[in-house]
């Protein structure tokens, strides 16, 4: 299912406000930017942490990105994925590399379209640290 369908199928759930705060002069985010944002949150479901995101990673990224893998396969020792504040400091690098139209990365694939949709709901539409 692609993922437009996707959408299509919740599109009666809506995530949290993820940038729910006043306007700052520090904000790094174009109005463009939000208003894409915006609208791809705007109806899809709320995921979490603990309802999806932790089990992804642990199950699909922590073999070579967790700080007691033993075979890293090359990936940085910074770049770990164990907590949820890890993973939020992470999410831009996840985001471009796990989702889209051709992600890179787990580099041996077999994740589906689904989860990586799911992914990318959790890391664009929700709260940082869910």
């Amino acid at each position: 299912m692609n993922r437009f369908s996707m959408l299509l199928l919740v599109g009666s759930l809506a995530c949290k406000d993820k940038d729910a705060g006043p306007e700052s002069e520090e904000r790094t985010e174009d109005t463009a930017t939000d208003t894409a944002t915006e609208a791809f949150c705007s109806d899809v479901y709320a995921v979490t942490w603990n309802s999806f995101g932790q089990g992804f990673l642990f199950g699909n990224c922590n073999g070579c990105h967790a700080a007691t893998a033993k075979n890293r396969h090359d990936a940085p020792e910074s770049v770990t994925f164990d907590t949820v504040e890890e993973a939020w400091a992470w999410s831009s690098r996840i985001l471009a590399r796990a989702t889209g139209d051709d992600p890179t990365m787990p580099p041996e694939g077999g994740v589906h379209e689904d989860d990586r949709i799911r992914l990318e709901w959790w890391l664009r539409c929700g709260e940082t640290g869910t």
